[in-house]
């Protein structure tokens, strides 16, 4: 959804002229060029909050994910998820299928059917109906976290939640089978989030466990090991780790309570060498209570924060505070970011507590129901 070229000039005039004006919290109003998307709902906006600006997107977008199609999808609080495909901006809720409307993680799996987190279980879109899973079809858990869903490189699905990590066994749903399983390598963490590197290990993220990294090829191999926990012993900060992401170099990174950390899976291998490097406020991130990181194409580290986002230049010899650029509400950003995701064509977006938003490279705007996309 990259912007067109009358509308990119226009947006470049607009911030040329006020370069120089003082900043306010109000993010700035763009010139729309041409008509935004039709808006198909199917709920009545008067059930939500009275305050509620129904020209926005949602209030709240927990989570951002596009699919293959190129469609980009928004998990809301309280409306359920939305699909945009340029033409249509589509809310689906009650009674499609979200019991309370609320969508924390979002994912595609291999056959392109679309998979939703709620507290409520897990929802399947096969693009005509959804299909919900939940303790009858053993989740023992329902309910599933921010970035929960993970489908790997094999096709498998992971699910986390606030009592362990499940995988999907579609064998055992087309028998009517219970089609969840606890995933007993771990212990009953709380998951705070899951990937999977470059190199095949899947990750889990927990809020007060550091950690996991499962590497499934390690039990092919005698004695090999398959879990590894990254902690406090190992000088992850206070033991806890929310946002994860992986660099062009291998390198992963976490969230802690007090900032950001790099994980240096390479060094293991060196004697003496540093695997793990702590990044603060001291350093250079802006505002406290650490929650997300998301790595652009371009290596970029965004880091978000209570009362702050933080563009992070890792290319920059540390120390220099050229290499970081706090952003607070001040710069367009509403406060209390919530998910971050870049698309294919390599815009950036965010979910924060205000709506949606979009960023220029200097300042970000928000992107309500009619635009600008």
């Amino acid at each position: 959804m990259a912007l067109n070229k009358i509308l990119l000039f226009s947006f470049l005039t607009i911030f040329s002229a006020c370069k120089g004006q003082v900043k306010t919290n109000t993010p700035r109003d763009l010139v729309l060029s041409e008509p935004g998307p039709t808006v198909i709902k199917n709920f009545k906006a008067a059930a939500l909050a009275p305050d509620f600006d129904t020209t926005l997107v949602s209030q709240y977008i927990r989570s951002i994910f596009q699919d293959s199609k190129g469609n980009l999808w928004f998990g809301t609080l309280g409306e359920g998820v939305v699909r945009y495909d340029v033409k249509t901006l589509t809310y689906f809720s009650n009674p499609d299928g979200f019991e309370n409307n609320t969508v924390y993680a979002i994912n595609e799996d291999k056959s392109g059917h679309m998979w939703f987190g709620t507290d409520q279980g897990v929802y399947k879109y096969d693009g005509k109906t959804f299909r919900q899973y939940n303790q009858k079809d053993g989740l023992s858990h329902v309910d599933i976290t921010r970035k929960g869903i993970l489908v790997d490189q094999s096709g498998t699905i992971w699910v986390g939640t606030h009592g362990g990590v499940f995988r999907y066994d579609p064998s055992a749903d087309s028998k009517g089978e219970p089609s969840f399983s606890l995933f007993q390598a771990l212990p009953p963490i709380n998951v705070a989030g899951i990937m999977e590197d470059r190199s095949g290990n899947i990750w889990f993220a927990s809020s007060d466990k550091g950690v996991f990294r499962y590497n499934p090829s390690a039990s092919l191999t005698a004695g090999g090991k398959t879990m590894t926990n990254i902690a406090e012993k190992e000088a992850l900060g206070d033991n806890y780790a929310g946002g994860m992401a992986q660099d062009k170099d291998g390198n992963m990174w976490f969230t802690m309570k007090n900032g950001i950390c790099k994980y240096d899976p390479s060094a293991e291998l060196r004697a003496g060498g540093k695997t793990l490097t702590e990044y603060t406020p001291k350093d250079g991130l802006g505002g406290t209570e650490f929650w997300g990181i998301y790595i652009e194409q371009s290596g970029i580290i965004w880091v978000t924060a209570r009362g702050s986002t933080t563009r992070f230049d890792p290319s920059v010899p540390l120390p220099n505070p050229q290499a970081f650029t706090v952003f607070t509400p001040a710069d367009g950003l509403n406060c209390c970011v919530q998910s971050m995701y870049q698309d294919r064509a390599g815009n950036m977006w965010w979910g924060a507590g205000q709506g949606l938003y979009r960023f220029d490279g200097q300042r970000f705007y928000q992107v309500k129901q009619q635009g600008p996309w």
